[in-house]
């Protein structure tokens, strides 16, 4: 993107000062009536100093903006701005302001200050990360580039377009991190997932007891004939159908932490996944709001994992409360086996709840489910604060009535038979991930 021609305007110095030659020229004009040129002459004289300083700031020679193909929510973009001009110096200081999608950077705008590389040399840089809060593709449409003259009295700017699209995918940073890896590791899960073995409900065979195995597979007797320790081997269940099911509409797209409800599940659910294809599971996707929105197959292996990440993706945000009855009816005849069906989804009131959970405690019936739901830590923080005029009270005792409510809603579902997972989003991962594993050792799924 390059050029050479740059419009020129004044800068707000230039404006302030002929603000001031203005009112400077009232008072002259009312002291000294014959003196009333003095005025014009001094603007003049000031008109003629922006020209000139518009033109000492030089023109424009390249400018380049590099923006990803690709990017995650909640993780930074990396968008970098070139430029080289035909005179540097201090005084120039250009920037460049982006106008973005606002799934983008908030409010639509980027604004980037540049460097000069080296003194004098004309070739400035910077960069912008701006912190995607919405999947989709977002566009940054068009990009302006101003710098000033000497005098700090003009400017000179170009407008260019960009039209670069950016693809914004589910974050999949937990499941391809080292956290991850180090946390498998130490609860001795990693283990299990590449032997496939040691933990589970299919009697196996016996092995020499080994530090970190949990005592109560000890073989007492067997240790006594043998005269060491002997504990009991397992086959882990394998090839179990896991359906990651998803709520999409108005509850779930509310924020919480920066970013959707759905976003945060979507990359529990995907790191989930990863496990449990390393675990040779089958994984599908399903996605629904007022209608059933995707239903992937079943992904079988870790390298065919971008697949559920592409139909992660398509899920997009909706306005409308979610219809469980049609959702639910629609997955369960679509599975043909049992399976463990992990439900991300949340609810505003006990009486919207009840299709919910009447659609949950039909699914039990030949299913595992597996129910998600993320605490909402602005109640907490409103029916815990501090109480200082009628309307924190107000507040206060709605919230805790909202947090009773909820409690309700989810002890209805434990007493149906549904395993719920209630936790702050930060730790929904790996509450998650321990409860599927210990679903998985239960042998409960297939």
């Amino acid at each position: 993107m390059g050029g050479r021609w740059a419009s020129l305007a004044p800068s707000g110095r230039a404006i302030r000062l002929l603000l001031g030659i203005a009112l400077a020229a009232l008072v002259v004009a009312a002291l000294a009536p014959a003196a009333w040129t003095v005025g014009p002459a001094a603007a003049g004289a000031l008109i003629v100093l922006v020209i000139a300083d518009g033109l000492l700031a030089g023109g424009l020679q390249a400018f380049e903006v590099t923006v990803p193909a690709d990017g995650e929510v909640g993780e930074a973009l990396a968008i970098r701005v070139e430029a080289r001009l035909a005179h540097g110096g201090g005084w120039t200081r250009p920037s460049v302001a982006l106008a973005t999608d606002p799934r983008l950077s908030p409010g639509g705008r980027l604004d980037i200050a540049l460097v000069e590389q080296a003194h004098r040399s004309g070739r400035w840089q910077g960069s912008g990360t701006p912190t995607p809060t919405r999947r989709g593709t977002g566009q940054i449409a068009r990009g302006w580039l101003r710098w000033q003259g000497p005098l700090g009295l003009a400017h000179r700017q170009v407008e260019r377009v960009i039209g670069a699209d950016v693809r914004i995918w589910p974050n999949i940073a937990p499941a391809r991190g080292k956290a991850l890896q180090l946390y498998l590791r130490q609860t001795g899960i990693g283990q299990a997932l590449l032997r496939i073995r040691g933990d589970g409900s299919e009697f196996d065979a016996m092995a020499e007891y080994q530090p970190g195995m949990d005592r109560r597979r000890i073989d007492w007797k067997s240790s006594a004939r043998h005269s060491r320790l002997v504990a009991r081997e397992y086959d882990v269940e394998r090839n179990n159908q896991i359906v990651l099911a998803f709520d999409c509409g108005q509850a779930m797209c509310e924020p919480i932490g920066g970013l959707a409800r759905i976003d945060r599940a979507v990359t529990a659910a995907l790191t989930l996944a990863w496990v449990a294809m390393k675990a040779e599971d089958r994984v599908a996707l399903f996605g629904f709001a007022a209608r059933p929105l995707v239903m992937s197959p079943f992904v079988t292996s870790a390298h065919r994992f971008g697949q559920l990440q592409q139909a992660a993706a398509a899920l997009d945000y909706h306005s409308e409360d979610a219809n469980f009855t049609l959702a639910m009816a629609t997955l369960a005849s679509r599975l043909q086996r049992r399976s463990l069906i992990v439900m991300f989804a949340d609810f505003t009131d006990p009486t919207g709840a009840e299709l919910m959970i009447e659609m949950c405690a039909q699914l039990v019936q030949r299913h595992r489910v597996l129910f998600v739901v993320m605490r909402d830590e602005d109640l907490d923080v409103l029916a815990g604060g501090a109480v200082s005029s009628p309307d924190d009270v107000a507040r206060a005792v709605v919230a805790q009535a909202l947090i009773r409510q909820r409690a309700l809603v989810l002890t209805r579902l434990r007493q149906a038979g549904i395993r719920v997972i209630e936790a702050p989003w930060q730790a929904i991962g790996v509450r998650l991930l321990e409860t599927y594993l210990a679903i998985k050792r239960e042998g409960s799924i297939g």
